[in-house]
């Protein structure tokens, strides 16, 4: 154990006896994987005592105890001193800037490096998924491979989580084959990552078959799999694994209260999504937090019981956020409550939580009441507090191109072709007697 290292440290230091090169890369790794900065700290200072920061694995343990206590000024300080720099010492502090956050530094450090391992791709790799720029985790990913490495499990995980958030399917199985075809053991973590990648592209029956075939599976691999279900219009399964789950011996988390309840809040089952709710204090000792509520409020919403949402809005122990008062706004736009809806409006504009999206909604549940006048004074609002709606983003595999759609955007260079088959579309759903407004709903423009 780490801290029965640090502790021999200590004592050894007590009896008198100076530890040596193989003591400090010992201890140095100890308080790294305790994020031990203080005791990490004096260690350093003993090394610098007794000269022993001239040896590269004294001076990785280093940089890896800075970079692991979340000191990255102090790790670059040590990188930047050193004469030997190493594989190991570039991607410790690659790796450093990823878990920082600073990914245009990892990226900088990592294009200066005159070596670099799988690892270090895979530093890149996880930090491009991090900070949302998927595209690019998988260009390195690629770019791996082409310089002759093979991945490892770390970057593996993060590529087939940029192909979920992608919908990047065919680069997924192709990663899926690799997996199987390098013989890696489906542990939890990379068949969670499968999981959450094909119910993110919509493959229920193959994140099934990935679900069956882990030999051990923890609370995120039963979470993504009861969330990809109730997002794929499968709720009374995702209710259903989330009481198997509990009969193997495994406990829900926070999430998974969130994905179970959300299940039961599509299902209509108000009684069924209460009693869930109720048990996360009283069984398992998690209190609920904002988006617990949120999915109170809209179990109750969708069911049309508004007085039962807006006493959870009004009674809840924190205060109500955008994602608590939108699920409100919603269900007054589904039940056609107008003036529930108007001072929901208003309780998000107190709180300067009246995005573009609060507005549209708040016009659209006008425009179902037929009442323009209001409509149009929304809309008025909305210019002169230069209120804009963000654009929708979508993104499509071909070819294994990603490509993605922003609304209103028509800089792709096959719009022309793109236009056309949507006007074909549209005239085959009129020619099969859809509605007008709703074929305009499906295809806007």
């Amino acid at each position: 154990m780490p801290s029965k290292a640090t502790c021999f440290y200590k004592e050894m230091l007590g009896n008198g006896v100076l530890p040596n090169n193989y003591t400090f890369s010992f201890v140095l790794r100890a308080c790294s994987e305790m994020s031990d900065g203080l005791v990490g700290r004096e260690v350093h200072n003993q090394v610098l005592k007794l000269g022993w920061e001239g040896y590269d694995f004294v001076q990785n343990g280093l940089i890896h105890m800075y970079v692991n206590c979340d000191c990255v000024v102090g790790a670059r300080k040590l990188f930047d001193g050193s004469l030997n720099l190493d594989v190991i010492s570039w991607t410790a502090m690659v790796n450093g800037y990823v878990k920082d956050g600073q990914i245009e530094e990892a990226k900088i450090l990592f294009d200066e490096m005159p070596e670099r391992n799988a690892v270090s791709w895979s530093a890149m790799i996880t930090g491009y998924v991090q900070v949302g720029m998927f595209k690019e985790a998988l260009e390195h990913f690629n770019e791996m491979q082409l310089a002759g490495l093979r991945p490892n499990h770390a970057g593996i995980v993060g590529a087939l989580s940029a192909c979920g958030f992608l919908g990047a399917l065919d680069q997924g199985r192709w990663i899926h084959g690799y997996v199987d075809r390098y013989r890696f053991e489906l542990d939890r973590v990379l068949g969670t990552a499968l999981i959450d990648m094909y119910a993110k592209c919509g493959c229920i029956e193959t994140t099934w078959q990935v679900f069956n075939e882990m030999l051990e599976r923890d609370v995120f691999a039963f979470t993504s799999m009861i969330y990809g279900l109730a997002n794929h219009g499968q709720s009374a399964s995702s209710i259903k694994l989330f009481f198997r789950m509990q009969e193997e011996g495994v406990k829900p988390n926070e999430v998974t209260f969130i994905c179970v309840l959300s299940a039961c809040s599509r299902m209509g089952l108000v009684e069924e999504g209460w009693k869930i709710f109720e048990s996360m204090s009283r069984v398992y000792g998690i209190e609920p937090g904002v988006q617990h509520y949120g999915c109170l409020v809209d179990l109750f919403g969708r069911a049309g019981k508004l007085e039962e949402a807006k006493r959870v809005v009004r009674e809840m122990p924190m205060e109500p956020d955008s994602y608590v008062l939108g699920a409100l706004l919603n269900a007054c736009r589904m039940h056609g409550d107008v003036e529930l809806g108007k001072e929901t409006v208003d309780s998000l504009m107190q709180r300067s939580l009246d995005h573009g999206g609060v507005h549209v909604l708040l016009s659209n549940l006008y425009a179902s009441e037929n009442r323009w006048e209001d409509v149009a004074k929304v809309r008025k609002d909305m210019e002169n507090k230069n209120v804009r709606k963000v654009p929708g983003c979508s993104s499509i595999e071909v070819d294994g191109v990603v490509c993605e759609f922003v609304a209103g955007d028509r800089s792709h260079f096959l719009m022309e072709d793109i236009t056309s088959l949507l006007f074909v579309i549209k005239t085959q759903l009129k020619a099969v007697g859809l509605d007008d407004d709703l074929i305009t709903e499906l295809i806007p423009g």
